[in-house]
Parts: structure tokens; C-alpha cells; sequence
């Protein structure tokens, strides 16, 4: 499974970014899909998930701002970005637990990240 990450960017304090990531390959299901940052001196951390039943988890310090969204047809998980702040600033990289074949467990696959980058 490759997970294939864009729309990270450049943008002032209060603005909006949308992330996309498409996943392909041998894919027999996704189970769920999301999305998590690092700065470069922090950990990864979760910002958004959506699950395969439907339901969705935030991190505290995105409620309300972040949105996250999944087309199963395509494979796709979106985040819509809005009211940035400078904190918001990091590598974001889009996760997906999947399974390749009908008799395999689901395994972990991360996509590279993209760069979101909020000025003052």
C-alpha cells in the first residue's frame, strides 16, 4: 500500500490549507485513514482519524478549526485547514491501517510528509 500526500503549503495566520492523500497499490481494505504532524523537535503526533465505521477523533488543539473527510470510492482522506495558527506549523503525514489481502492483518502505512508552514 502506497499513500501519496499533498496540498501541504505556505499560508498566513488564520488562513486555510486542504491536504489530500490518495492510497494505491494491492489494497483489500482500508480500515482507516488519517493524519498526523511533527515539528522537528517534537513527536508525531495524531491530528485527525477517520474510522472505518464512520466515526472521526481530534486532537483537542484542532477542534473546531480542522475538518477531516474520506472518499472510500477513491481511497482518499482529506483535512481541511481553517483559522491556521503559527503552532499549526509542521511536517504532516498521512497514515492509513490496511490490509493488502483478504488473510493478512492489517498493518500501519505512512505517506511522506508534506510541509504546512503558518506565518505571524
Amino acid at each position: 500500500v502506497q499513500l501519496q500526500a499533498s496540498g501541504g503549503g505556505l499560508v498566513q495566520a488564520g488562513g486555510s490549507l486542504r491536504l489530500s492523500c490518495a492510497a494505491s497499490g494491492n489494497i483489500f481494505r482500508i480500515h482507516d485513514m488519517g493524519w498526523y504532524r511533527q515539528t522537528p523537535v517534537g513527536q508525531r503526533e495524531l491530528v485527525a482519524m477517520a474510522f472505518s465505521g464512520g466515526g472521526t477523533r481530534y486532537s483537542d488543539t484542532v477542534k473546531g478549526r480542522f475538518t477531516i473527510s474520506r472518499d472510500s470510492a477513491t481511497n482518499t482522506v482529506y483535512l481541511q485547514m481553517n483559522s491556521l495558527k503559527p503552532e499549526d506549523t509542521a511536517a504532516y503525514y498521512c497514515n492509513a491501517r490496511a490490509s493488502s489481502y483478504i488473510d493478512t492483518p492489517p498493518g500501519d502505512y505512512w505517506g511522506q510528509g508534506t510541509q504546512v508552514t503558518v506565518s505571524s
